[in-house]
């Protein structure tokens, strides 16, 4: 198996309650996935699946070929889990709590007293080596909590909501120490319903919504399996004449599918064949006169992206429609 992660079919009931509802997915080496996803999605539930703390009702995933149901003592061994919550005895020193976490994976004491050291100095708390957690900040606590998913070097971390209350300062340096993490080797697996961070953080992204993973993959490829063409934004210079003249021009267009002028006064295009389409469309556009100043792609932003996903789940009646591996209801 080539994936770190592989997710088949993970299922979690409570009572009559389907909290995850089958999730696929698989991570490969070396990539930060990120799920994405209201509060009550599935997302905690999934990771807490994944790092044994709760059995499955169906379904199966394997951290680097093991089970999480047939071996989870090896995949305790494999994963680092940073819940959205941590707890820590009262008076305990940041140096103590990573120390206390090296003893649990039975981590030699000649070896703890510098993997503490190093560890301290990568999340960028050496200064901080005495001091009781709970002094800490809360963006020095979540370093200080991703710290100790690596204190045993596993290769996969499961980090749930680690942005979860930091100020913009502290969730840059978590970012950028989430990158770091990654240019080390690690794979990541890494949730939040702050959708900005993620998109700028993720090498792909799964969106999750009732315990469903309806749509997967980079922000581009979900972008255009909802468009099913590309979308364009023309620019014209000139006045609102001008603008209404070509947006006209654009509307008669046969190979345009759609067009709407959009309040900034850009023109916003819908293509279903760009590739062989868009020459056309901008030959004949400056072939009439009209001043083209810009053309280029338009980029949703992952907020839009998943208020459009979801808004497609809904008018599904109850989530049948699937986007997951390509495919639209």
């Amino acid at each position: 198996m080539t994936e770190v992660l592989h997710i088949q079919g993970l299922t979690r009931r409570y009572g009559s309650t389907l909290a995850v509802a089958g999730i696929d997915l698989s991570v490969g080496p070396g990539e930060i996935v990120g799920l994405v996803g209201p509060n009550g999605a599935g997302k905690t539930t999934t990771m807490r699946m994944l790092a044994t703390l709760l059995v499955p009702s169906a379904g199966d995933a394997w951290v680097a070929g093991h089970s999480i149901r047939r071996a989870p003592d090896r995949v305790r061994r494999v994963i680092g889990y940073m819940p959205d919550s941590f707890g820590v005895y009262d008076g305990m020193r940041a140096w103590e709590y990573l120390d206390f976490f090296a003893r649990c994976h039975s981590i030699p004491g000649r070896v703890r007293a510098r993997l503490v050291h190093d560890l301290l100095d990568l999340v960028d708390l050496g200064h901080k080596r005495d001091a009781e957690v709970q002094s800490l900040s809360r963006g020095m606590q979540q370093r200080l909590c991703l710290a100790q998913t690596l204190v045993h070097d596993p290769p996969l971390l499961v980090l749930d909501e680690p942005a979860s209350g930091l100020d913009p300062r502290a969730r840059v340096e978590l970012r950028e120490l989430i990158r770091e993490l990654r240019a080390m080797g690690k794979t990541v697996l890494i949730s939040s319903h702050i959708l900005p961070e993620l998109e700028e953080l993720c090498t792909r992204v799964a969106i999750i919504d009732h315990g469903r993973v309806l749509a997967e993959g980079t922000v581009a490829d979900i972008e255009r399996r909802l468009r099913r063409g590309a979308v364009f934004r023309v620019s014209v210079a000139g006045d609102t004449a001008a603008v209404e003249a070509a947006a006209l021009a654009l509307g008669r267009d046969p190979a345009v599918r759609t067009s709407e002028t959009l309040p900034d006064g850009r023109i916003e295009i819908g293509v279903p064949e760009p590739d062989t389409d868009l020459p056309g469309i901008l030959a004949r556009l400056v072939a009439a006169g009209h001043p083209v100043s810009a053309f280029a792609p338009a980029v949703s932003d992952l907020e839009e992206l998943f208020l459009q996903v979801t808004a497609r789940r809904d008018e599904a009646d109850g989530g049948d429609a699937d986007m997951t591996h390509g495919t639209a209801a």
